[in-house]
């Protein structure tokens, strides 16, 4: 493709250009793509890329001529993404990439000049806590955090896990402003924040006064709750029998009669069935 504004000696060097690229020796050349204009001395013949990992990229080179002149040179050669080329995403600055949580251990952050979260010490912040600490002479603090700084904190504070919208706090039996571990924040976010105390709940973490937990310090289990004394008895492991009725057997009541002995000192006579006993 062709523009029709390029002058005829440049849009002819496609020969000139190629020669160019097989001379850097990187290869990878392609179909010709066409030749675009950049002024009235040079021009832009492109080919397509076939180096690995390059898929959609595309060979520039730039030829240019003087005015009146049919001699032209290569001015640069140059490996350039087409309009479908994969290429990376466009380049943040690391103040704009970073997010809460990456900060780690020994890294600096230090906060922009024009912070409008921080006002000088000896500002009134508008928080008279803060203000009293502040105007001590010799104690106070080189910054202080501005009207704007305690705002964002306490949307941000008041949008997170531990605001009254979540769905913790939406399940919980009471809120976090009446429960014993709640510690109550200084200053003007006291009326809404506060640290929960609580190590099995959101111990350390600012809550919101409407937040709230399982583990609330009025919290009462029902009754019947807990863990049994003593084992479960398994019915599978036994055959259950069904009886009957008690019968009382009809007792017989037999009597011996006594048949009185001889009073004779002899021995009685043996019996015709039993052998006589000898000496």
């Amino acid at each position: 493709m062709v523009d029709p504004a390029v002058r005829s000696v440049l849009a002819d060097a496609v020969d000139l250009a190629r020669a160019a690229l097989d001379e850097l020796g990187d290869g990878g050349v392609g179909a010709y793509l066409g030749v675009t204009r950049e002024d009235e001395c040079s021009a832009t013949h492109r080919f397509a890329s076939e180096l690995p990992g390059y898929r959609g990229w595309q060979w520039a080179v730039v030829v240019a001529a003087a005015p009146d002149s049919d001699r032209v040179t290569v001015s640069e050669l140059v490996l350039l993404p087409g309009p479908d080329a994969l290429v990376a995403p466009e380049w943040v600055p690391w103040s704009e990439r970073i997010r809460p949580g990456d900060l780690g251990p020994g890294d600096l952050l230090a906060p922009a000049p024009d912070d409008v979260r921080l006002v000088p010490g000896y500002m009134q912040s508008g928080d008279p806590e803060v203000d009293e600490t502040a105007l001590e002479i010799g104690l106070g603090r080189k910054q202080v955090m501005s009207l704007e700084g305690r705002l964002e904190a306490a949307q941000r504070w008041f949008d997170g896990e531990y605001g009254p919208g979540s769905e913790m706090a939406k399940a919980a039996p009471s809120s976090c402003r009446l429960c014993g571990f709640y510690l109550p924040l200084a200053g003007s976010l006291r009326a809404a924040f506060g640290v929960c105390g609580n190590e099995f709940a959101a111990d350390g973490h600012v809550v919101h006064a409407e937040y709230g937990c399982g583990a609330h310090s009025d919290t009462s289990l029902p009754t019947g709750a807990g863990s049994p004394l003593y084992e479960a008895f398994d019915d599978s492991a036994v055959e259950v029998v069904e009886l009957g009725s008690a019968r009382s057997a009809p007792v017989e009541s037999a009597q011996t009669e006594s048949t009185p002995s001889d009073s004779t000192d002899e021995p009685a006579e043996p019996s015709p069935s039993e052998p006589e006993q000898t000496d």
